[in-house]
């Protein structure tokens, strides 16, 4: 019996520690980009300027949604793969401030539930692809429409 309890005390150590582990992270994880992979990404995202727009589309053949814009940069310049929604861009990676804003970051728009999205290319301007009928183009952070428009910047 005396063996026992110092083993029986062992094991329920064993167990509260067991319990107060973190757990594992939910979905991907992603290591922070560097300074020159945030800046391929801009530069990739300016090249493609021009592309037609196309609801769903996601290459630079069949044209561009917003968030397939950014899944296609992403993945080819930094073998990330973003969410593909809007909605699910708005918690990937980690908030940034407007201070700390760096080439490559994301531009999320609309506050509770996002409708748009666009990659930071520096100097208060951003790529996107806007709308059926348009293109994949460069406009400004503070240009009359998107400054009335809540904005979010994420960092993968």
């Amino acid at each position: 019996m005396r063996c026992l309890v110092p083993g029986l005390a062992l094991c329920a150590a064993l167990l509260i520690t067991g319990c107060s582990t973190t757990p594992p992270p939910r979905g991907p994880v992603y290591r922070a980009l560097s300074a020159e992979q945030s800046s391929d990404i801009a530069i990739h995202a300016l090249g493609l300027v021009g592309t037609p727009y196309r609801y769903g589309g996601n290459t630079p053949e069949g044209g561009f949604d917003c968030s397939g814009l950014i899944g296609y940069v992403y993945k080819s310049r930094a073998g990330v793969a973003p969410p593909r929604t809007v909605a699910q861009l708005s918690d990937f990676g980690q908030p940034v401030s407007t201070r700390e804003l760096r080439t490559g970051d994301l531009v999320i728009f609309g506050s509770g539930r996002p409708f748009h999205a666009g990659i930071y290319v520096g100097e208060g301007r951003f790529v996107h692809a806007p709308s059926t009928g348009g293109t994949v183009r460069l406009d400004r952070l503070n240009s009359r429409y998107w400054a009335r428009q809540s904005t979010a910047f994420r960092r993968p």
